[in-house]
């Protein structure tokens, strides 16, 4: 069966066709990379990586697995770059990367964006390997058209793209798990030694890309057991679950377990559960900021845990960031918590229209076909990644507000859309439909190009309203800053401008000088705390002026800002949403708002502030 070959590649023309689209979807990857600044975590994924090679520790970022940001680092060690490891710290208790990673970019200077571009271009192989396996699976599945579109339709996603052109794990991690998956597939389609071994070594990896894959420990079985349970009744499900199939599962877990430990040089690996120090509440028990083990004095204390210590202990703080409740930016608000449909909104505006079009078309098809493209048990496996990290991503609900925590789930929904691919060659009252739904999303997306990561389709506006629906890393993750460089270069009447910048590389690493941003306090509920508000050092009113500011401050997402003297405040209030009162004269990408304070313009806002103080004012009896 062609869907079992190893390496044979596509025949032809259709060779030519998937060469093509994947080398596009590079040159889209390699722009992306060269005009982005350095994103909110970058600095400190690649100082993490550096760290890995050069001492073998994975304090740094420990609640991501090292793979990704290794890989990035490689080319960076290979043409040299200074570190500063002042601000290190191996407490759980503190993400000492959010330090580390800064100095590394205060002490490499501008160099950090060459630095930045190169560790980017070693990570575009993953987004390959992801286009790859779409075609791979969608061609075994549908057809050699349907592998075809879902190809194109992972190399033409805004979303894959944006991610994918940066070297955090999310699009990578993606691409990984979605080869594990496959893999999977194609042992229970075919069981033997040599995909057991294969399917063992790809889970190491993706375990080794997101701690979110641990999830095919649990999904994984059951898939096995519905697979074979409910195959054909002419099957002996005796011989199908027989003790070598068996075997060889526990070998895939097995190895995918020792790749996993190898990627961390078994470091801390079996020590024993109760020797464990958690800081979350659901592993310790205790309250926030203490330390403590649920598992002491119970029979699970001295069960060895057959994983890395940081790889344990990385979930462990992931988990207790949660339960912090972070601030949340939804729909113009923020909120000391998530909501359950939060994935579902975003996936519904961060998803081309045209996609949209070409989901329900597929929807359609399959309801309406006479006969099955493949057995419903192929598309449970292809599809059940889908619906469980879904689940699990929205039953999180103390923090929800990046949608590249669900984007492992993308790959598999351009697998499944891709069907419509085989209608071309069934119905032709499929052809308009279908090409119009491509030609639409792939318009859509290279319009936009290369802000990707900033992307909304029309149904909220596109990207220049989408600040009015989600925040953070959905539209702003500070990787504008080389555009507002570029405008100001070209607009020397801004300077001096007023910078607030949403992101963990200081502007003058690159030459931009700036003043403060005056923040002023606008919110009805803290005006009327008027001690507090006069009392704020901050809270200096508008001033007439050219300003910059991060999509993220304007709608008030609490965050660290660069000071022009160089030191690094949090900002915790909503300092700058007075803008939002203003309309911009310009935009650096979709994240960076200017705009041009006018007298006038105060006179106006401190007029509209007057009056909504009067109205939360009590008033005299």
């Amino acid at each position: 069966m062609r869907y079992l070959r190893l390496s044979p590649g596509p025949p032809g023309l259709l060779a030519v066709a998937v060469s093509t689209i994947l080398v596009i979807h590079s040159g889209l990857l390699v722009w992306s990379t060269t005009v982005h600044s350095p994103n909110v975590n970058e600095p400190s994924h690649l100082a993490a990586g550096i760290s890995h090679w050069q001492f073998g520790r994975y304090e740094l970022y420990r609640v991501n697995p090292p793979l990704v940001r290794m890989v990035a680092a490689v080319p960076v060690l290979a043409v040299g770059a200074k570190t500063d490891w002042s601000n290190f710290h191996d407490s759980p208790l503190t993400r000492s990367e959010f330090m580390v990673g800064p100095d590394f970019v205060a002490a490499n200077g501008e160099r950090s964006l060459w630095l930045t571009t190169i560790a980017r271009w070693a990570c575009i192989p993953f987004s390959l390997v992801g286009g790859w396996v779409c075609f791979l699976w969608g061609r075994a599945l549908y057809g050699k058209l349907a592998g075809l579109l879902s190809l194109t339709l992972w190399c033409f996603s805004p979303d894959i793209l944006g991610h994918a052109s940066c070297f955090t794990p999310d699009a990578h991690a993606a691409a990984v798990g979605l080869a594990g998956n496959y893999f999977f597939w194609r042992w229970l389609k075919q069981p033997s030694w040599k995909l057991a071994t294969a399917t063992g070594i790809v889970l190491g990896l993706a375990l080794l890309t997101k701690i979110t894959w641990l999830v095919l420990f649990a999904l994984w079985p059951v898939l096995w057991m519905t697979w074979h349970l409910m195959g054909p009744r002419d099957v002996d499900r005796s011989k199908a679950l027989s003790l070598m199939n068996c075997l060889q599962l526990a070998v895939i877990f097995l190895l995918g377990i020792h790749i996993l430990n190898m990627g961390y040089q078994y470091d801390g690996t079996f020590r024993r559960l109760g020797d464990y120090q958690f800081i979350s509440h659901a592993l310790s028990q205790t309250e926030h900021g203490i330390a403590g083990n649920r598992f002491c004095g119970t029979l699970l204390a001295a069960l060895p845990v057959p994983l890395p210590a940081q790889f344990v202990i990385g979930a462990d703080v992931q988990k207790q960031d949660f339960e912090r409740h972070p601030v949340s930016y939804f729909r113009g608000k923020t909120y000391r918590h998530g909501f359950w449909y939060f994935y579902l909104y975003a996936l519904a505006i961060k998803i081309p229209l045209g996609l949209w079009m070409l989901a329900i078309t597929a929807a359609l098809f399959e309801l309406t076909r006479r006969e099955r493209l493949c057995q419903w048990r192929d598309e449970l496996i292809l599809l059940a990644p889908f619906f469980t990290i879904l689940a699990f991503a929205s039953s999180e609900t103390d923090y929800t507000t990046h949608f590249r925590y669900v984007l492992p789930i993308l790959p598999y929904a351009l697998i499944w859309i891709g069907q419509v691919g085989a209608a071309l060659s069934r119905q032709a009252l499929w052809t308009p439909v279908v090409f119009t739904g491509l030609a639409w999303s792939i318009c859509n997306t290279l319009w936009y190009s290369p802000h990707w990561l900033s992307y909304f389709n029309e149904s909220v506006g596109g990207p220049l309203h989408g600040h009015e629906h989600l925040a953070n890393s959905n539209v702003d993750w500070g990787q504008d800053l080389l555009y507002l460089r570029d405008w100001l270069k070209v607009h020397p009447e801004a300077q001096p401008i007023g910078l607030a910048y949403y992101g963990m590389f200081h502007p003058r690493s690159i030459g931009i000088e700036f003043e403060d941003v005056p923040g002023w306090i606008t919110e009805p509920e803290e005006l009327a705390d008027s001690e507090a508000a006069r009392d704020d050092p901050l809270n200096v009113g508008p001033r007439a002026g050219w300003y910059a500011v991060s999509a993220n401050f304007l709608v008030g997402h609490p965050f660290w800002n660069y000071r022009p003297d160089g030191a690094r405040g949090w900002f915790d209030r909503a300092y700058f949403t007075w803008f939002q009162h203003l309309q911009p004269v310009a935009r650096a990408g979709y994240s960076i708002h200017i705009f041009h304070v006018t007298e006038a313009d105060v006179r106006n806002l401190r007029q509209r502030s007057s009056q909504a103080a009067d109205s939360v004012r009590p008033s005299i009896p």
